[in-house]
């Protein structure tokens, strides 16, 4: 018998064998339901409607899922929570509407920005005298109180005429009865007023621009590289592009 030969035999088949459960265990890992912690109280990022969860943030996690061939499990959590869970491992990742920041990046990685949020200005549908933000000068602006909407134009349009209300509906209201030219607010609140109550329209041109990014832990690198790969696949196949029109449309029609 050669004994060389049977040696080899014997090597190749525990290479074989070996490549096999290897293969076996990355198919595994990749099949593993991606745990996602979110708080479904912002609109239209992530919100309960009908008693589903539902969201810009929820389709396009759900559609990465499915281009990473893993399950979403969502976990619900208080927004204040997300990042501590996150660092604690409780969840892979967190998607809410979370934005870049020089003091989350010291604890957290994020992925690629995914979408531009920031102040808007909205006016009633139709106006053509105030096309872009410079243009609400020495107009009558609601804000509401306490957002950073108030501070932020009274130092960049220092013409303006704020008119101070409590709720972001009675904001949307002045502008839609005419006692206000132009309302300014985060772009979240005015895509989602304008997609379910319409009337009002959002200018092109923000006033300032924030990032949105996924939050995941430092300790999983491939994970963040992989989710990259995701969002770029679905940009690149028009997956993404629908998402925001369904989600951020500047009209009702």
């Amino acid at each position: 018998m050669n004994t060389r030969r049977t040696h080899l035999a014997v090597a190749a088949a525990a290479l074989s064998a070996f490549a096999f459960f290897g293969l076996a265990a990355g198919a595994h890992a990749q099949g593993e339901p991606l745990r996602v912690a979110t708080d479904a109280t912002f609109p239209p990022m992530e919100f309960v409607e009908n008693g589903k969860r539902t969201g810009f943030d929820v389709e396009l996690v759900e559609a990465i899922g499915k281009t990473l061939g893993r399950k979403i499990e969502w976990i619900d959590i208080d927004f204040k929570g997300l990042v501590p869970g996150l660092v604690s491992k409780r969840f892979d990742m967190a998607v809410s509407g979370i934005y870049i920041t020089d003091e989350r990046k010291k604890v957290v990685d994020f992925t690629v920005p995914y979408y531009a949020g920031g102040l808007v200005v909205m006016v009633k549908d139709g106006n053509t005298t105030i096309k872009t933000p410079a243009d609400i000068n020495g107009k009558k602006v609601s804000v509401q109180v306490g957002t950073k909407s108030v501070s932020y134009t009274k130092e960049k349009f220092p013409q303006v005429q704020l008119l101070e209300v409590e709720k972001n509906q009675e904001m949307f209201n002045l502008v839609d009865i005419g006692r206000a030219d132009a309302a300014v607010t985060g772009k979240p609140a005015a895509y989602q007023y304008v997609r379910t109550r319409g009337g009002l329209k959002v200018l092109p041109e923000q006033i300032t621009t924030e990032e949105y990014g996924m939050a995941i832990r430092k300790d999983t690198p491939e994970l963040t590289k992989a989710v990259n790969g995701a969002i770029d696949k679905l940009k690149a196949d028009g997956t993404y592009d629908q998402i925001v029109k369904k989600w951020f449309s500047t009209s009702t029609k």
